[in-house]
């Protein structure tokens, strides 16, 4: 009898240690059961002297042990005194600024668990460790001396630019236009990627204006030629009008010229936009400016500047035949010598806020790649640090009443706050909206399947501050300028890095809104993935992995074909 207890009993503590959930507690309660059975047998059945001994053996000791240890293991301390990068729902997933991970230790993800149901309502978010953007010129002043901040009389910019610029308060220039301007002005060809609302727009018409202005003086040209001496290609017609205007803004002084040209409104509009006389800088998107080339509604035999701005959307595929043609049918200078004098080519200046894919192969048909000039910013491809990100697990059915709340606690918190709502699909915009209306949220759509009357205006409307949501496909998320937006909702989470930096730009720029915020919601498996990513490269304080960084040759015809 004895031999079966104690054999019943090394069985149950075997089963237990091998599923390495048998704790302290259980191991005393087995103990005691067997000195309990040991006791009665002996006063049963054996004599004192026949003390009954159990033999755990040596491999059940050292799980014994290495399951004390994992109860009581000595994690790596990722929190020191100070202010959180990391925050997480679960406090041992937290990393404060002041920790740095190893070259190669593995950084615990908040968001490790995601893939499973039972991960639904967890969250962490990345705080803002910076008080201003890094690309804030102020930002370079770290020690206590007085230092002179640049202005932009010092960029040597005509008087009348500079006194326009006062007139709207902008007093010094950002990093990227300090960087980008005086090359411009040197006659380089430039491509120029920084992060978004930098003030890139400015980097490229600020010194435009003045060579347009500076020719004038010289009698380069008369007033009678008209003929369009600087073109600015985007993606979008509501960033075509953005562009414009700042344009406008600039040239008043000079009396030059500004028009836009955008497709969606039929080939009669665009034959308007080039009757008499033309202008002097011409903001246009890539179809409506193929249409009027085929057919010769414009000159550009002229041109002084061309610029292709939110350029890895312009080098994309759905772009790049038609930016390709454009290219093509312009003589584009080789180095800063062809810019000057009669004869003259355009120079060209290629912006961004994220490096383009594919710029090598378009490029080196129409100029010499090795005498571009390439600007990029420390910061490019980095989670902005002055943005407090926030990535939320939450069921699809549950992410309108997240985000109902979500607005409701911005307008407590920033009164005169406005919120972009971003989608991947037209549809989900139109959905999103009855719903909103439904729970009495006024806003405004904006999607690419409108048609291009009821777009035309929407999103100036918006800045105006006719409603304070925008609900939007990433049509709104390249290039515009949303200085009164302090909240970015990713009601779909971005298929790309790209797009994630795009959209998240549009809070925190140069001269908008203060502590700005990005809630994205998290839902689906491959969402996942892409979030793991980002939280990675927020804990090892890196750029976004898988992005574009280098001007790639492109290889010959030759090596194509032997591959």
């Amino acid at each position: 009898m004895q031999s079966v207890k104690v054999g019943y009993l090394a069985l149950v503590a075997s089963r237990a240690l091998g599923s390495s959930r048998l704790y302290c507690s259980e191991l005393a309660k087995v103990s005691a059961r067997c000195f309990v059975s040991q006791t009665r047998f002996c006063h049963s059945e054996a004599t004192p002297e026949e003390t009954v001994v159990i033999r755990v053996p040596r491999y059940l000791q050292k799980r014994i042990e290495n399951v004390k240890q994992t109860q009581s293991k000595n994690k790596i301390n990722t929190i020191k005194a100070g202010k959180l990068l990391i925050q997480s729902r679960n406090p041992n997933m937290n990393q404060s600024v002041g920790y740095m991970l190893g070259k190669f230790e593995q950084p615990i993800l908040s968001s490790k668990g995601w893939k499973h149901n039972k991960s639904f309502g967890d969250y962490f978010t990345v705080n803002n460790v910076k008080p201003v953007a890094p690309f804030v010129a102020e930002n370079q002043k770290n020690d206590n001396t007085q230092k002179t901040l640049a202005t932009f009389e010092k960029l040597h910019i005509c008087k009348e630019l500079v006194e326009t610029l006062e007139s709207v308060s902008i007093t010094h220039p950002t990093i990227v236009q300090l960087q980008t301007i005086p090359k411009v002005l040197r006659g380089h060809n430039i491509l120029c990627a920084a992060e978004t609302g930098s003030g890139k727009t400015l980097s490229y018409l600020l010194p435009i204006v003045h060579r347009l202005q500076a020719d004038k003086q010289e009698e380069m040209y008369t007033e009678d030629t008209h003929k369009i001496r600087a073109v600015v290609l985007v993606p979008s017609r509501e960033l075509a009008e953005q562009v414009a205007a700042v344009s406008r803004t600039l040239c008043a002084p000079f009396g030059f010229l500004t028009r836009t040209v955008g497709g969606g409104r039929g080939v009669g509009h665009i034959k308007t936009v080039f009757k008499g006389d033309h202008p002097h800088i011409l903001v246009a998107t890539p179809g409506a400016l193929v249409k009027a080339l085929q057919r010769r509604w414009l000159d550009l035999s002229e041109l002084n500047f061309f610029v292709v701005d939110e350029a890895d959307t312009m080098f994309d595929p759905s772009f790049s035949d038609m930016l390709e043609k454009i290219l093509l049918d312009t003589n584009i200078a080789s180095n800063p010598k062809e810019t000057q004098g009669v004869g003259h080519k355009a120079q060209l200046l290629v912006v961004g806020a994220t490096f383009p894919g594919g710029v090598g192969e378009v490029l080196s048909q129409v100029t010499d790649l090795g005498k571009m000039v390439v600007i990029k910013s420390k910061m490019l491809h980095y989670l902005m640090p002055h943005v407090k990100q926030t990535f939320l697990k939450v069921k699809g059915a549950d992410k309108i009443l997240e985000l109902n709340q979500a607005l409701k606690q911005m307008q407590q918190d920033k009164k005169g706050g406005t919120a972009l709502v971003f989608c991947n699909k037209s549809s989900t915009v139109n959905w999103l909206g009855y719903s909103l209306e439904e729970m009495g949220v006024q806003h405004v759509r904006l999607q690419g399947e409108m048609p291009a009357a009821v777009r035309a205006g929407i999103f100036h409307s918006f800045q105006k501050g006719s409603a304070d949501v925008l609900v939007c496909t990433d049509i709104a998320s390249r290039g515009l300028d949303t200085t009164r937006v302090c909240l970015v909702v990713n009601y779909d989470f971005p298929e790309s890095h790209t797009d994630y930096i795009h959209r998240a730009g549009r809070v925190g720029r140069a001269g908008g809104a203060e502590d700005g915020e990005v809630l994205s919601f998290v839902t689906h498996p491959w969402d996942v993935e892409l979030v793991q990513k980002i939280e990675t490269a927020a804990r090892r304080r890196t750029s976004l992995p898988g992005m574009e960084s280098e001007i790639h040759e492109p290889k010959p015809k030759a090596a194509i074909a032997e591959e």
